[in-house]
């Protein structure tokens, strides 16, 4: 039997699974990443890139490939409109939903963009064939897991030939989804709801559909009658649709020619649709008792599932396998301790619980709760119940698809490796304000440095260390006899302006490789806080340093 080996072995080549591999990849960790299926295919799945995502991106330089991939290009408006049928009464409209204009903007450095999941995990495949350290095969499926001495053997099965294989690894990472063999292998149990709503998937062709109807350019169209609640919008070049029917009687089974028949009819637009696929699929809201045993770890659906309403469930995988990536190779670097893997969980789960009531709640307003009798009828009568449910969802839908308190404002809190100031920030609700804090365990505020260059470009892979004074020539020195002492990867950036002291709140601020703030202060507390948010407590672990000073 063959046997390979590598540092880290993830099973699932979805978008988790490929920003893992990214990340470590990027480090220039080893790393095999499997998967059952070849990934092809035009199945919608998501469709909203975050900005949070799209900061990652940039941070691996593929940004720019993700916008030239935009199948409508990069400016299409990322509106969102209700509507009783696509080809009748209007009933509200968000515009700009999700942040997706490409301007420029003080609160974020990268614009959110609607783009097809597929769309997406083209991009980060052929990042990955820049990466020496990553393999990928396709087409392998685990069987077996075994905990070993010194790692994971896993038992992994060829299907194009039926020849089994063993990876040895120092850790293994289950991004395999929602029906996920890596958790059955921990026995991690899901906990929750199953069947909130019964809804499909369908793909269509519809030349002309785009000019066919008055509303005007979307990324949406929530279709709000009694034939069938639904959303529809165009998802791809060629005329491609889809068509989403939510929250579908049971009994009610759509083949490709009912889903045909039923887009002519709660459109009210009579094309010759071409249906492409016909996916039956159930919303429900699960997160795993446990996302860890000994050096497995799961991530993505395979641990919790969401609601889509938000678009949050590949967008908090994807931070899943970044937050990960990072801590599994500080920890095979040699700098990162135990308490960073068990950081992980801590961290994660419970944003991850505040995230699943965010998009339980934007489900639990969908077309199907908004419809009326009469609302479709003429007259004065069907025009006042309009504008009745249309201020209903101006005033309730704003969480939704106005995310930025949610997408940007979360705050870890929780773990041994942030030096917390009080309990945890609360997840704001989608529909407010988004207010940039510096607090430990929240995103590091962003600023524009010059014309190009965001205060992110500026951070290293390990820690930075920003100083919004000038730093004394001895407590720099000191600085850095802690960093090489401890043999933590730190980057110093001094930067001597009051807009970072007032939007920081602090002359000192550590901030983690995944841009999140693990300390603040005035004065440098000394080499064992490198030490406690690298995961060591007041151990010592060595490995080699990297110190970089800038000064704008």
């Amino acid at each position: 039997m063959e046997c390979l080996s590598s540092p880290v072995l993830i099973v699932g080549a979805g978008p988790v699974g490929l920003a893992l591999a990214i990340e470590l990849g990027s480090r220039g960790h080893r790393c095999l990443l499997i998967e059952r299926n070849d990934r092809v295919g035009y199945a919608p799945r998501a469709k909203t890139t975050h900005i949070r995502t799209r900061q990652h991106l940039r941070r691996w330089g593929i940004a720019d490939k993700l916008a030239s991939a935009a199948p409508f290009g990069i400016d299409y408006p990322s509106n969102v409109v209700y509507v009783t049928r696509l080809a009748a009464e209007g009933l509200a409209r968000f515009a700009d939903a999700f942040n997706c204009a490409p301007v420029r903007n003080d609160l974020y450095c990268e614009h959110a963009q609607w783009i097809p999941q597929y769309r997406l995990e083209e991009v980060l495949r052929t990042q990955l064939t820049t990466l020496p350290s990553v393999q990928v095969r396709f087409s392998c499926e685990l069987l077996s897991v075994t905990e070993v001495a010194d790692g994971v053997s896993s038992q992994v099965r060829d299907l194009t030939n039926g020849a089994t294989f063993e990876v040895r690894s120092a850790f293994l990472v289950g991004a395999d989804g929602s029906r996920s063999r890596v958790r059955e292998t921990i026995g991690a149990r899901m906990e929750g709801t199953h069947g909130l709503s019964r809804n499909y998937n369908i793909v269509f062709r519809a030349p002309g559909l785009a000019n066919a109807h008055r509303h005007g350019p979307a990324v949406m169209y929530w279709q709000v009658n009694s034939d069938m609640p639904s959303l529809i919008g165009p998802m791809d070049r060629d005329d491609k649709w889809f068509f989403m029917p939510t929250a579908v009687p049971q009994g009610v089974r759509l083949n490709d020619q009912e889903a045909g028949t039923l887009i002519r009819r709660t459109t009210g637009i009579d094309l010759p649709y071409e249906v492409l696929s016909a996916d039956e699929w159930v919303a429900s809201r699960f997160i795993a008792d446990r996302y860890r045993r000994g050096r497995v770890f799961l991530a993505g659906d395979a641990c919790h599932l969401h609601p889509p309403f938000g678009g949050y469930g590949m967008n908090m995988g994807i931070a899943d396998g970044v937050d990960l990536g990072w801590k599994l190779g500080a920890v095979l670097e040699g700098w990162g301790g135990p308490a960073l893997l068990e950081s992980y969980e801590m961290e994660r789960r419970p944003l991850h619980q505040q995230v699943i009531e965010e998009a339980a709640a934007n489900h639990g307003l969908l077309g199907n709760q908004l419809w009326r009798e009469g609302l479709e009828e003429a007259g004065s009568s069907g025009a006042a119940l309009r504008r009745e449910v249309g201020a209903m969802i101006s005033r309730e839908k704003p969480r939704e698809f106005h995310s930025l308190p949610v997408v940007l404002g979360y705050c870890l809190g929780l773990s041994d490796v942030i030096v917390a100031e009080g309990p945890p920030l609360p997840l704001p609700k989608g529909g407010g304000t988004y207010r940039p804090s510096a607090r430990p365990g929240c995103l590091a505020p962003h600023v524009w440095v010059d014309a190009d260059r965001a205060l992110y470009d500026l951070f290293g892979p390990g820690f930075t260390l920003i100083s919004t004074t000038d730093l004394p020539p001895q407590v720099l020195g000191r600085i850095r006899a802690d960093a090489g002492e401890t043999g933590i990867p730190l980057r110093i950036l001094e930067l001597p302006d009051t807009r970072y002291g007032a939007l920081y709140g602090a002359p000192l601020i550590l901030v983690r490789p995944d841009q999140h703030v693990a300390w603040r202060g005035a004065i440098w507390p000394g080499a064992g806080l490198l030490r406690r948010v690298a995961g060591w407590g007041v151990a010592d672990g060595k490995a080699p340093a990297a110190d970089v000073t800038h000064r704008i």
